[in-house]
């Protein structure tokens, strides 16, 4: 595979790979350097990527395993997960300051979830990928991926409903 076959191949999820390593590492330059390092990867297989049925998938994979080399780092104590473009156009300021406010509660959240969990809402949610897509990035099997998501769903719909629902007879 030449440069520009693979810069074609790549192009159409660079940016998915980029979102997850900021998923995971939260600084922009920390994912900015893993997505480099997850292309330098890919890259040097260039001979071998034709053999994998979903090159985004295992491109996914890649990132989502450096990442968590990264966070196992004597750097990672300092990261946490943060997500923020979510943004609603069109509301009323009020209604904006509200979507804003529960934004902040689902991100943390979303942090306090187990990493596993907090993995398959970032890409089922998130990305939007596949169940299918996603039990081979994580070498899980789709009936877990359902469950995982499930479960971390159930937390952050509960935690939601009483936070909004606190105070109120």
């Amino acid at each position: 595979m030449n440069q520009i076959e693979f810069v074609n191949s790549i192009k159409p999820f660079k940016d998915k790979v980029f979102r997850l390593a900021k998923r995971l590492l939260v600084s922009t330059e920390e994912a900015e350097d893993a997505t480099q390092d997850v292309l330098v990867k890919l890259w040097n297989k260039n001979e071998v990527l034709d053999k994998y049925g979903s090159l985004e998938a295992y491109a996914m994979t890649i990132t989502k395993n450096h990442c968590l080399d990264v966070l196992k780092s004597k750097r990672a104590s300092n990261l946490q997960i943060v997500h923020n473009n979510y943004a609603e156009k069109g509301a009323e300021l009020q209604q904006k300051v509200e979507d804003s406010d529960s934004w902040r509660w689902v991100e943390k959240w979303i942090n306090d979830l187990p990493e596993q969990q907090k993995l398959i809402i970032q890409m089922r949610d998130i990305e939007q990928y596949e169940f299918e897509d996603i039990a081979k990035i994580l070498e899980m099997n789709e009936t877990a991926i359902r469950v995982a998501l499930s479960r971390a769903r159930k937390t952050i719909r509960e935690k939601l409903t009483n936070t909004h629902n606190y105070g109120i007879i």
